[in-house]
């Protein structure tokens, strides 16, 4: 298998599956693509399928219907997969008449089926999104974590993130006085909400794709790349394939583009397959807008502005 290129130019982006491939796009119905993929191939497979919320890239049908649909999907990726590959499942609720229906819980009992062991259920926090007025406004979503086998890849180095305190020290034992941290940073946890420095209450942290994310498209329910990129660092090694079996426009692919691994993705609406496209090769261009990986969402100077409260809501 040839070394990825230094992507110092385009790069071919082929329409069906071949080994010898950097990168994959297939326009069409994932199960139609799973048939052409060999066992074994992919070291890590990433998504947010659909949540059957009736969108306009989905039909919606019972809970039930799209649960039996979704694991006749997750068998084939089974196979696919590396014996020490991953699968990161990304997902939200799926609500019916103002009642949520978690669907990583539902999706839990999908993958188990299948073989696979859960090794995280990870909390992505961001800070805008819907206003409820009969719930709790939702502000996370969840990465369902799981490996094929007990041995599975994970670089906690290449993912690492600042350490709050990165001059503690040991207070007793054996230990007293001796550096407590790593010098590459802490474990970013498995909630992807991160403490910044000595900013007090500031936080570092991905956020979605809103109106006015750098990132932004057409698409409804766009993740950022770098949520994608930090799976891939810590999951995969480079010239691993990567597969995105419901690409929309291209984040999974890029994020594994971006740091020399091979990139497959499949996805039936023709619209997000263009914008995919022009997504990757805007980024071979050097002229894609991406939001770099672990960027502080607001870094206080210390001239903010502060809001006052309305003179309209003080007897309200």
């Amino acid at each position: 298998m040839k070394n990825l290129p230094l992507f110092e130019s385009s790069e071919k982006i082929d329409s069906y599956f071949n080994p010898n491939s950097n990168i994959v796009l297939y326009q069409g119905d994932v199960n139609d693509f799973l048939k052409t993929v060999p066992d074994k191939t992919v070291s890590l497979i990433i998504s947010s399928p659909p949540y059957n919320l009736g969108k306009e890239y989905e039909k919606k049908v019972e809970i039930t219907e799209y649960l039996e649909t979704q694991a006749q999907t997750v068998k084939q990726f089974h196979r696919i997969l590396k014996d020490t590959g991953s699968i990161c499942w990304q997902v939200g609720n799926y609500v019916k008449e103002s009642e949520v229906y978690p669907l990583d819980i539902f999706y839990y009992g999908i993958f188990k089926k299948s073989g696979m062991f859960l090794r995280n259920r990870i909390i992505w926090h961001f800070g805008h999104g819907l206003h409820c007025k009969n719930r709790f406004s939702g502000r996370y979503e969840t990465i369902l974590w799981f490996s094929k086998s007990k041995e599975y890849v994970f670089n906690l180095d290449s993912v690492r993130i600042p350490s709050k305190y990165p001059g503690k020290r040991h207070y007793k034992g054996s230990k007293k006085g001796d550096l407590s941290g790593n010098p590459k940073g802490k474990n970013p946890s498995d909630v992807w909400e991160v403490l910044a420095n000595d900013w007090e209450e500031a936080i570092w942290n991905i956020p979605n794709v809103k109106s006015n994310h750098c990132e932004k498209t057409i698409h409804p329910c766009q993740f950022p790349v770098e949520l994608a990129e930090r799976c891939v660092l810590s999951l995969t090694k480079e010239n691993d394939w990567v597969f995105d079996p419901y690409t929309g426009v291209g984040s999974s692919l890029i994020a594994a583009i971006k740091n020399r691994r091979r990139a497959m993705g499949s996805e039936k609406e023709a619209d997000y397959v263009h914008i995919a496209h022009e997504r990757m090769t805007s980024f071979f261009n050097g002229t894609l807008r991406l939001r770099p990986i672990e960027k502080p969402v607001h870094e206080p100077s210390g001239n903010e502005k502060v809001s006052q409260f309305p003179s309209e809501w003080r007897n309200k």
